[in-house]
């Protein structure tokens, strides 16, 4: 069984190629007042260094044998604000965008975006259903015009419970009638650590039949009573039958006692190869993506870690088999 590890966005170990470089919109208005012009050139060039150095990440993960990478959601700063909607980014950009297209194809990298928490496909106001559509639309787009496939996914939560948890599962429902196809191809849903467990969220997933991300953190921190990883590991491999992809889960550590829900700049091993060992039942590859404060460090560590444990083979510094 083949685990491959990826991480988040950011390297701590490739100096200054951050992709998420960002104009804030009072900045954006502070410079519009003395030169409309120039505060337009400042965004765009931005985002050109973002996509640049999300280049040098792909570059980095390719050299050390890294498969899975998530994307930075703030690659294009202002991007779907509603006061620069005259900027065409998308066609501007296309050449950058296609080199990191052409990029992931050539390597057979596995990338991913996950929208911020303020995309809510459940919310019961319609504007903002209507926002969080539209950063629906402008991950995807992005994808896109990068030249990649359904396979390059959209990761989000289910939502608020907004007082009624149940209410609010059938309103995702309702509201996923209204996404449109091209968007729900891209989408899995991921069990949050405070109110949709991995049973809520397996169940949406089998219903509406999207893929589901596995957080192992997250069920620690809110999970059933009754409910075991043994009981929603068949399940939830299930789901992603279809994709032609490895089943994927998240890893991280607390932060501290204090806050559970915080993560650790490690990942601790202990709790993946417990993981692993119940995953090893099924022998089906599994993706892992490492949500830690280290960034890639983090990854490299779990995998070293990893690799000295019993029944671990280390296969390169970012898969093992087990």
């Amino acid at each position: 069984m083949l685990v491959r590890f990826g991480f988040v966005a950011m390297s701590v170990l490739l100096e200054k190629a951050s992709p998420s470089k960002t104009v804030t919109y009072k900045n954006y208005q502070q410079l519009a007042r003395q030169d409309s012009g120039a505060a337009l050139v400042k965004v765009k060039r931005v985002a050109g260094e973002n996509l640049f150095n999300t280049l040098r990440l792909l570059r980095h993960c390719q050299a050390n044998g890294v498969k899975l990478y998530r994307f930075s959601s703030k690659i294009i700063p202002l991007a779907t604000h509603p006061g620069l909607t005259g900027w065409d980014y998308l066609t501007e950009l296309s050449p950058q965008l296609q080199q990191l297209g052409d990029f992931v194809k050539q390597h057979e990298m596995r990338v991913t975006f996950h929208p911020d928490h303020f995309t809510l496909i459940n919310t019961p106001r319609k504007d903002v259903f209507h926002a969080s559509v539209a950063d629906l639309v402008h991950h995807c787009r992005l994808l896109d015009f990068m030249g990649l496939n359904d396979q390059a996914k959209l990761i989000t939560h289910i939502g608020g419970g907004y007082g009624n948890k149940e209410s609010a599962l059938d309103k995702f429902t309702e509201n996923w009638a209204r996404i449109q196809q091209d968007i729900a191809r891209r989408i899995t849903l991921e069990n949050d650590d405070k109110t949709f467990t991995a049973r809520d969220t397996l169940c949406l997933c089998q219903k509406l039949q999207l893929p589901m991300v596995l957080d192992i953190h997250h069920f620690s921190c809110n999970h059933e009573t009754d409910s075991r990883l043994e009981d929603i590991y068949p399940g939830f491999v299930t789901t992603w039958q279809k994709t032609g992809l490895p089943p994927k889960i998240h890893v991280s550590s607390p932060k501290s006692e204090a806050d559970n829900r915080g993560h650790h700049d490690y990942v601790e091993p202990g709790s993946v190869y417990n993981f692993l060992r119940l995953a090893r039942e099924m022998q089906i590859d599994l993706d892992v993506m490492v949500e830690a404060k280290q960034k890639d460090q983090a990854m490299f560590k779990l995998v070293q870690d990893l690799s000295q444990l019993p029944g671990i083979v280390p296969v390169s510094a970012a898969s093992i088999r087990i």
